[in-house]
């Protein structure tokens, strides 16, 4: 009875042990947004937020792209998605550059330099070496993670940069167009390096991630948690849940292809670190971008990972769930 009894207890002891052992780690993430630019930034934050038994938010970080306004706008629309994820002043926001890599690099040493709060805000995260290794999603431009990498070249070694961005092989893209510098000067640093293509109007690429008007429409409206203090949105109106204000801003978007629909980019890349299985990964010879031309490289001991071919139907379905279902990440603050 005593062995029985002792067993009973040293169970008791150790299976909290064994449950931790087993848990996976969660990702330890920045999100680096131009939030304003359109909606997909939207639905990539929110399901980030609600995804907090697999994500560990560190923080958020804005930049300006050309269509979206200033860094203002682009940080009050991150607001405005915090808010509705309880999320806001639980997880940093952090303003970043308006302006491209090539004119503020040279600024690094100034007071005020454009972008200082995310930049210094990347690297200080990087340093914190008591953790998982740091990943930054970023779903704009590079600019502040390549302005980190710039100030504190250190940080390579301590972090890995998710990119969406780029048509990879081909030309143009708006992230990669918004600043190539940015994006060259990573390809050519050491910090490990993932690119989530694009591939417009090819199903490859992220581009094939669509939802038309009519199926969010059905599915969004009062998903996501309720908030007792409503958002005016970007285009006016009171929202307190993210359904509502998702249905909002497809109210106020151009619609492309047959059927009318949009693509959300950006949510795929947060899908892919949440259950890699949802694309095909595989590693090149880190080419250079020159007159808007990729060349290619293959010598170059350089490797960065190539994201393609994306389960669109199992992304989709686990926003929907994760709304549905939502775990909140934990506050930093």
């Amino acid at each position: 009875m005593k062995t029985i009894i002792f067993r009973l207890i040293l169970l008791i002891i150790i299976s909290p042990i064994l449950f931790s052992c087993n848990q996976p780690d969660k990702v330890r993430i920045i999100f680096d947004t131009d939030a304003n630019n359109e909606l997909d930034d939207q639905f990539a934050l929110m399901y980030l937020l609600a995804n907090g038994s697999s994500f560990d938010v560190e923080g958020v970080t804005v930049n300006a792209t050309k269509s979206g306004g200033d860094i203002r706008e682009h940080y009050d629309e991150a607001q405005r998605v915090m808010q509705l994820a309880f999320s806001y002043d639980k997880v940093p926001l952090f303003k970043g550059a308006d302006g491209s890599f090539e004119e503020i690099s040279s600024t690094l040493d100034d007071a005020n330099y454009d972008g200082k709060a995310a930049v210094d805000f990347i690297v200080k995260e990087a340093n914190e070496r008591n953790r998982n290794d740091l990943v930054v999603l970023a779903v704009g431009k590079l600019t502040n993670v390549a302005l980190a990498l710039k100030k504190d070249p250190s940080i390579a070694s301590k972090m890995k940069v998710v990119w969406l961005g780029s048509n990879y092989p081909k030309p143009g893209e708006y992230n990669q167009d918004n600043d190539t510098v940015s994006m060259n000067y990573i390809l050519n640093t050491k910090v490990p390096f993932e690119m989530v293509t694009v591939r417009y109007g090819e199903p490859s690429g992220t581009d094939a991630v669509r939802v038309t008007q009519a199926e969010i429409n059905t599915r969004m409206p009062g998903m996501g948690p309720k908030t007792t203090k409503p958002i005016t949105g970007r285009h006016g109106g009171e929202f307190t849940t993210f359904g509502d204000y998702a249905v909002s801003l497809f109210e106020h978007i151009d619609y492309h292809g047959d059927p009318p629909s949009r693509a959300l980019f950006d949510l795929v890349s947060v899908a892919i670190l949440k259950n890699p299985n949802w694309g095909e990964i595989k590693e090149i010879p880190a080419p250079i971008l020159i007159d808007n031309q990729w060349v290619e490289r293959p010598e170059n001991s350089r490797k960065i990972a190539l994201w393609e071919n994306f389960n669109r139907d199992a992304v989709i379905n686990d926003f929907y769930l994760s709304l549905s279902n939502y775990r909140i990440v934990k506050p930093k603050l």
